[in-house]
């Protein structure tokens, strides 16, 4: 299968086992970006960084452009981010992803030129780490430390990245990706940590799956 075949394969499985089990969480996708957006971000790595938007990541902004999280009425802490249904984080809009690549499009490169794009990250207000995705396939990255981003992929691809957290929610282990494990609060899936959990008020309210 092509690209973007496996990402819309391992994307329907994943969003159909939201929408039954999370549906608050399936309720936060938004749709596919524009075309524009897509090839506006395609153009802008080429012109800046003389590499091209990873097909992987295209297929899925098509599909999905982001999240928006969805007001919870139990939640009176703003803990649960609706959207934070992957293990990474939420999925970044092509804009914000750009704004973390090329932070200042006229200075040098961060990265150190890493043909790499994030494309998850937990942090929403400006993103500063999470996950990357390029033609070696997915990884992490922080602004803390970028000497090496791009050399060590911790999934062949995004859409291989997208079933593990799916066979993580239907067999598991939970902790098959980690320490953060999944569980279902207030119909939204977020993951956790059990020996040093991140959810405070909503925490005797999550159901772990596993």
């Amino acid at each position: 299968m092509s690209d973007q075949q496996n990402v819309e394969a391992a994307w329907r499985r994943l969003t159909s086992w939201l929408k039954v089990n999370a549906p608050v969480s399936y309720a936060s996708l938004l749709p596919g970006a524009p075309e524009a957006a897509v090839e506006s971000a395609d153009a802008t790595l080429r012109e800046h960084l003389g590499f091209p938007l990873p097909a992987e990541l295209a297929a899925l902004w098509r599909i999905c452009g982001g999240v928006e999280h969805q007001e919870l009425e139990d939640d009176e802490e703003g803990e649960v981010g609706s959207g934070a249904f992957l293990s990474g984080g939420v999925i970044i809009s092509p804009v914000d992803a750009l704004r973390s690549r090329l932070p200042e499009r006229t200075g040098p490169d961060w990265w150190g030129g890493a043909p790499v794009v994030p494309w998850l990250t937990r942090d929403e207000a400006g993103p500063e780490s999470g996950h990357w995705v390029g033609d070696i396939g997915v990884g992490r990255w922080s602004l803390d430390s970028l000497i090496d981003v791009g050399q060590e992929a911790a999934y062949p691809s995004i859409a291989a990245y997208l079933d593990a957290v799916y066979r993580t929610l239907t067999d598991g282990p939970a902790d098959a990706m980690g320490p953060g494990v999944p569980g279902v609060v207030w119909g939204c899936l977020i993951w956790d940590w059990h020996e040093a959990p991140l959810l405070d008020e909503a925490l005797p309210h999550w159901i772990p799956i596993h």
